[in-house]
């Protein structure tokens, strides 16, 4: 079995990079890679992507019920309408990344998102024009790219609309957790369930 590929205690064949955590593992079962619909579901995926920048994905997994609360639930039309003191508030929150600039962003971001959906008509039609047409799934020597043109556009059109922390990398770590690519390795049960 490639390097790639974990058998966990249950049978089943995963991709390595879950681990045995069960938090992690549910996430790659249930999440990881598949469709990803509904305007304050993707406002929450780029926002939680942000905030993972610089650190692993499991702290803000770990985190993420937190920043739910904090963020009343990633309501788009709630959270554009946060204030100072709810920077302040969140600032002062342990159960989150406390990072000043990823905060602003956040409630920045959700003021473009409400504009990308007045525009587009839901953020799922924007999100579309970016689907990876590679198809689906990497060998166990493919190269797991950083980046992708779709990627690369994504973050560009993004900045233009005033969106910030969505530079590429990060918009492809969105795209391979939101099924806009899917990288999960050949032999991995996730990849035909």
């Amino acid at each position: 079995m490639s390097e790639r590929l974990r058998t966990g205690d249950d049978g089943i064949t995963r991709c390595w990079w879950c681990g045995v955590d069960p938090l992690y593992t549910q996430y790659h079962d249930t999440e990881w890679g598949r469709p990803l619909h509904g305007d304050d579901r993707w406002y929450e995926k780029l926002c939680l992507e942000g905030f993972q920048a610089g650190l692993a994905w499991i702290t803000i997994l770990r985190k993420r019920q937190n920043f739910r609360a904090g963020f009343a639930g990633f309501d788009i039309d709630v959270v554009a309408g946060f204030d100072e003191g709810d920077v302040l508030r969140l600032l002062g929150d342990a159960g989150i990344v406390r990072h000043r600039g990823k905060i602003e962003s956040a409630i920045n971001n959700a003021k473009r998102a409400i504009a990308l959906r007045d525009e587009f008509g839901s953020i799922d039609t924007f999100m579309e024009q970016f689907r990876s047409a590679r198809a689906p799934g990497l060998s166990a020597t493919d190269e797991i790219p950083p980046t992708s043109l779709e990627s690369v556009a994504m973050s560009k059109d993004l900045r233009k609309r005033g969106w910030s922390f969505v530079g590429p990398t990060t918009m492809y770590a969105m795209m391979q957790s939101a099924g806009l690519v899917n990288d999960h390795i050949h032999g991995c049960f996730a990849l035909d369930p």
